[in-house]
């Protein structure tokens, strides 16, 4: 019986990244698994990021975008990096699809793992890895949530992407700080029951100026917990009950203690 090949669609989505983007790009023709298409997304930089990615698009696995629905740009980081990713999903062909920022790069095996883990487990539908950071934990086990990745370790099949953004359709443009992997991560470990955690660092990951808004416990780390929970409560058609979950009390209290002293 002839063993199935796995075309695997890498999306990139990349803004105002030229120092960083060609890495990105480069860490993909690297891989180790080669049935790949890498489709590349350019948000509207207003850098060298253009020129530096037609360096390298000549390679006949990579398809760029530029100047895609530049009018329609929200100004708001998560949404606008999610309107980058379902345009190209709608252009990708594979039966895979792996997401992936431009200031971040894979391992050259990771595309390799990712094909492996998903013909073992034929029920997962999405799969994470773990970055490739200093200190990096999974959650504690008195939170409420798993551990979800950043985008750039996230891995799924192409059904469940299709049927994700028909259940998003509603929401996809509230909850601005609830970015588009978390909401991912939400609905494959809560709903569709369908979340693979492969426990190793397979994604060298960049934190930068988005992340540094949401100080730990911080106003604005507590708030964006607080959409999370909104958003799963909606997403789930207000079937998840959370509300006696100590992570969501001592959220909505913390949360009230702050807009009290702010008045």
């Amino acid at each position: 019986m002839k063993k199935k090949i796995f075309l695997i669609s890498i999306l990139i989505i990349n803004y105002n990244n030229s120092k960083l983007v060609k890495r990105a790009i480069k860490s993909c023709l690297l891989q180790t698994y080669k049935n790949i298409e890498i489709l590349v997304f350019d948000d509207g930089s207003t850098d060298s990021s253009v020129k530096e990615i037609k360096k390298i698009k000549k390679n006949n696995k990579i398809k760029f975008f530029e100047n895609i629905n530049i009018n329609k740009k929200t100004k708001i980081a998560a949404f606008d990096a999610k309107n980058g990713y379902y345009f190209l999903i709608k252009k990708s062909k594979g039966n895979i699809i792996c997401l992936l920022d431009s200031d971040d790069y894979f391992d050259k095996s990771k595309i390799s793992i990712v094909v492996d883990q998903f013909k073992q487990f034929k029920k997962a539908n999405f799969l994470q890895n773990l970055p490739n950071l200093k200190n990096n934990q999974n959650n504690s086990s008195l939170s409420f949530w798993p551990y979800l990745a950043p985008e750039s370790c996230i891995s799924f099949r192409k059904k469940f992407i299709k049927k994700f953004i028909k259940k998003n359709h509603k929401l996809q443009n509230k909850f601005g700080s609830v970015w588009l992997g978390f909401r991912l991560g939400a609905y494959a470990f809560f709903i569709d029951k369908s979340f693979l955690f492969y426990k190793k660092k397979l994604t060298h990951y960049s934190s930068h100026g988005e992340s540094k808004k949401y100080p730990f416990f911080g106003y604005n780390w507590l708030e964006r917990r607080m959409n999370s929970f909104e958003y799963l409560y909606l997403i789930s058609k207000k079937k998840l009950y959370f509300k006696l979950n100590p992570d969501y009390l001592v959220t909505f209290i913390i949360i009230k203690i702050y807009k009290f002293f702010k008045k």
